[in-house]
């Protein structure tokens, strides 16, 4: 596991987050402060049209194009799935990859602060995220939803590392504290991976908090698919904080509150992001996991 030779930061996976795409464009112009003595760092501007037409993406999702289906067909279809494959060639190949950690850096229109999406559950992994969480009690974990399906997002080319995913900012917007705070958790990162490769692996704490998505949510439709309701001021800019079941989810046009039909405590994240609305996401509910993050 120590055998950490190469690590990728990637920033533009989406055209329209800037921070991380203006962030890997900075390393590239001063490289010293992503150098370190034990493993080789390299960048990637993951979608360079979508970046410059600041856009999310040209023709479809490029964090959706990283399926092993999608990466070895022979007749890729849009500029998105021809961009995967060439990253997959720069990076990967996905199960084999040039790369022994990647770092993705995203950002978003919820109000989701400072969280650190792990590739996997792996110990190594975990105990990354402890670590960022102990010098910053800021950072939440955030996990997708499990659905035994092969993960078709960038990162999902290495096992080891993390997405930086930080908010609320606004698509094609830059905030200098939101970029400063990024900046710093990519090198926490960094510095963290130095010293493990060294062997003077930094202290984590013995347990960790994580968010598990465990169901995705739609906004109320009607058969046209049109929106018949929007998310409940109650609930507006409440990421990881509690919904209890009752307590309104959504809005009708008419002013009539939508409630969480639930059984049980759960706490939204990804709340009336702006990119999934196309999606079908109006939040994802999460559960709280404790994880030990004790070596075997």
């Amino acid at each position: 596991m120590n055998q950490i030779e190469r690590v990728a930061i990637v920033g533009g996976t989406h055209g329209n987050e800037l921070t991380g795409a203006y962030l890997v464009k900075k390393f590239e112009r001063y490289p010293h402060f992503i150098k370190r003595s034990s493993f080789e760092s390299l960048t990637l501007l993951a979608n360079p049209q979508a970046f410059l037409a600041q856009r999310r993406y040209i023709e479809r999702d490029l964090n959706r194009c990283f399926t092993s289906e999608n990466l070895s067909n022979a007749t890729p279809q849009t500029y998105e799935d021809r961009q995967a494959q060439a990253i997959n060639q720069i990076l990967g190949p996905k199960g084999n990859s040039k790369v022994d950690v990647v770092i993705d850096l995203h950002s978003t229109t919820a109000n989701m602060g400072l969280t650190i999406i792990p590739i996997n559950n792996s110990p190594f992994n975990l105990r990354l995220a402890a670590y960022l969480c102990s010098i910053n009690s800021l950072i939440k974990i955030y996990r997708w939803q499990e659905s035994g399906e092969e993960s078709p997002f960038l990162r999902s080319i290495c096992q080891l590392g993390c997405t930086i995913e930080v908010g609320s900012i606004a698509q094609g917007v830059l905030d200098a504290k939101l970029f400063q705070q990024t900046e710093e958790l990519t090198y926490a990162v960094l510095d963290y991976l130095e010293n493990y490769k060294q062997g003077n692996p930094l202290s984590v704490p013995s347990n960790l908090t994580l968010y598990q998505c465990i169901k995705i949510v739609d906004y109320p439709k009607n058969e046209q698919g049109e929106l018949q309701a929007m998310i409940h001021p109650q609930l507006q800019f409440r990421d990881y904080q509690p919904l209890n079941p009752g307590e309104p989810m959504f809005l009708t046009f008419d002013g009539q509150a939508i409630p969480y039909k639930g059984q049980s405590t759960v706490y939204p994240v990804f709340i009336n992001e702006a990119a999934y609305y196309e999606k079908g996401i109006a939040m994802c509910l999460t559960q709280k996991q404790q994880f030990s993050t004790a070596i075997a």
